[in-house]
């Protein structure tokens, strides 16, 4: 969607106007994106997995190597050949974390990431999510309904009724 009125600039580029051309290209580079569901492509490995947003971004000969190391730091060395079917809820999210940070975006945009987890699976989900972002420099923006996980981050917002507004957890 298109504001009304007003700029929107991300990163320092301003994104109204971009043909959506540019604006996929934008998004491809710039953006992780992680969701409650993993979306992750069922006949791939975990690796093959996460190098995928580097392929359609135009390729990466350090895609794989980062991919490994990206799969190491979320605890999925050992299961990187693996399918989805063959990871647990938790370990399909992670793998979703390492894909949303294979080409290194500046932002990364979080939609109930630990809203499918069991407890355990989304305290170790959240403590990858303030390693990393902090790790490799990425702001986080998390839409979240688990306190627990928004505890973690220097600062929360909530929107009701229209309105955002900072609050203290």
């Amino acid at each position: 969607d298109e504001p009304t009125s007003g700029s929107v600039k991300v990163g320092g580029i301003e994104i109204v106007g971009l043909s959506a051309a540019a604006l996929a290209e934008y998004r491809s580079r710039r953006v992780g994106f992680v969701f409650q569901d993993h979306h992750l492509l069922v006949q791939l490995s975990a690796l093959e997995n996460v190098i995928l947003p580097s392929l359609a971004a135009g390729g990466d000969s350090g895609a794989p190597d980062r991919a490994r190391e990206l799969l190491r730091r979320v605890g999925l060395a050992e299961r990187m050949h693996a399918p989805p079917a063959r990871l647990s809820g938790g370990e399909r999210q992670r793998v979703a974390i390492a894909r949303a940070m294979i080409n290194r975006p500046p932002l990364l945009l979080c939609d109930e990431p630990t809203g499918n987890l069991d407890q355990d699976s989304a305290h170790e989900v959240a403590r990858l999510f303030v390693e990393l972002a902090r790790e490799h420099n990425v702001m986080l923006v998390i839409v979240t309904h688990n306190l627990d996980l928004a505890r973690r981050f220097d600062r929360s917002l909530e929107l009701r009724h229209g309105t955002l507004a900072e609050i203290a957890l």
